[in-house]
């Protein structure tokens, strides 16, 4: 399962990764706006915006280009670890 991450802190990228890569998913975090979205995104099977740390306009751009591709979008106000762990235990399943 492809997971990309929006928004969060800077400093977690990794921690992020190793929890998403725990699920056997891969994942790809992008904390903050820089450029477009529309190369960045690509085609992921789960989509988490953290929304405490992007802005309104990173969530719209977000939403706008992963219309109609049927990508699960899940807001998280948090961006903590144990918040992206209880996304992926509910939309990537357990640990293996």
């Amino acid at each position: 399962m492809s997971v990309v991450i929006l928004g969060g802190n800077e400093c977690m990228v990794r921690q992020y990764k190793d929890l998403c890569r725990s699920y056997q998913c891969t994942a790809k975090v992008i904390p903050k706006m820089g450029g477009t979205l529309k190369n960045r995104l690509g085609n992921p099977d789960l989509l988490v915006l953290f929304t405490d740390t992007i802005s309104h306009k990173m969530v719209q751009n977000a939403l706008h280009e992963t219309r109609g591709q049927g990508t699960v979008v899940v807001r998280a106000r948090s961006s903590s670890m144990s918040s992206l762990g209880s996304i992926l235990e509910t939309h990537a399943g357990g640990r293996a």
